[in-house]
């Protein structure tokens, strides 16, 4: 049982100190800091912009600096690339004379203090600096500001693309595939297809899915509706933090406010109908749970589940949703109340 405040990991996702990937909830990172030093070392360092044109010379030469995060995520053929980097690159303007002799040699800065997944497309900010300040040096400088910004701005972009792609994971992501296709190609052709591809493009179809489950407890009706609709039991039963509100359109928070929504039908000992959100569901999905409450005999409830519009996917491409919420259902509420309020047949 989970301590309380904490809810359960099912339902709740959390950074877990054993490292366990709870029914495969967590992503699989890869580190891509050490590799984007390297990748963005070999498209930015050592690069010839400007030779001769005016007698001006304009080179880069190192990336003195890359600091910050940089990982990907990779689950289910999905990528998820993340990074937020600060650079610092050096470069060298040389002036020459019309007799080949030079009036000014110097080193400058490029700096690019904000390289992020969440600006990937965008033209990140760029400044250059240049040590000397004199006519010469001012003429250097915006020699680079128009051959080396561009450059420097179109270098950024194939990391980003690159990123985007995979990073270092890409060659395995790609290693996997034709495997697959040629697996589900060579299958296709001799018989129809088996259960375990089919399984696969269940996982990755867009939609919605309706979980239904019928369960029995050893209580009159009533007494099973009001546990459910009271928050003081739902934190004795759940060990999370529960805020439940007993009128219709009131609203409701469970399981520590993973979990919100509003109640729209109340028949005491009958039926709940109620909108439920789980806080890791795309924007602006509301599904809708119906609990009818049936006493064939005193003593006895049977209680129908009906939960519609469950999104087949979470909003960072996670697809056991459908499992997971059908689990959370079984495991996290009916088994628990009957093991909590000894209503087990």
């Amino acid at each position: 049982m989970a301590k309380y405040g904490e809810g359960d990991k099912r339902w709740i996702v959390e950074e877990r100190a054993d490292g366990t990937n709870v029914h495969n909830w967590h992503w699989a990172e890869t580190d891509c800091l050490e590799w984007s030093r390297n990748f963005l070392s070999k498209l930015l360092s050592d690069k010839t912009l400007l030779e001769g044109e005016a007698n001006i010379y304009i080179k880069t030469k190192k990336l003195d600096k890359v600091e910050g995060e940089a990982y990907v995520n990779i689950r289910k053929g999905k990528i998820i690339p993340g990074y937020e980097l600060a650079v610092t690159l050096s470069w060298e303007g040389h002036a020459k004379d019309s007799e080949g002799k030079t009036l000014l040699a110097s080193d400058g800065l490029v700096e690019i203090p904000y390289i992020s997944d969440e600006n990937a497309g965008e033209d990140p900010e760029i400044r250059v600096s240049f040590k000397e300040e004199g006519p010469i040096g001012k003429t250097l400088k915006e020699a680079f500001l128009e051959k080396g910004k561009p450059f420097v701005a179109e270098q950024v972009r194939a990391y980003m693309d690159a990123m985007a792609k995979g990073g270092p994971a890409k060659e395995e992501l790609e290693t996997k595939k034709p495997v697959k296709k040629a697996a589900g190609a060579a299958v296709s052709e001799a018989a129809p297809p088996p259960v375990k591809e089919e399984k696969k493009k269940k996982k990755v179809k867009e939609g919605f899915k309706t979980i239904s489950l019928t369960e029995k407890f050893s209580c009159r009706a009533r007494d099973l509706f009001e546990i459910l609709m009271d928050e003081n039991r739902w934190k004795g039963f759940t060990q999370s933090y529960a805020r439940i509100s007993k009128e219709v359109g009131g609203e409701f928070s469970i399981f520590d406010g993973s979990v919100t929504g509003t109640n729209v039908e109340l028949q005491e000992g009958k039926l709940i109908v109620q909108r439920w959100r789980f806080g890791s569901w795309p924007d602006g999905i509301i599904s809708t749970v119906r609990l009818a409450f049936d006493e064939p005999e005193p003593g006895i409830t049977v209680v129908k589940l009906t939960h519609t519009d469950v999104p087949e996917e979470d909003r960072y491409g996670n697809a056991t949703v459908v499992e997971n919420t059908e689990r959370g259902w079984r495991d996290l509420i009916f088994h628990k109340i009957r093991a909590v309020f000894g209503f087990g047949l």
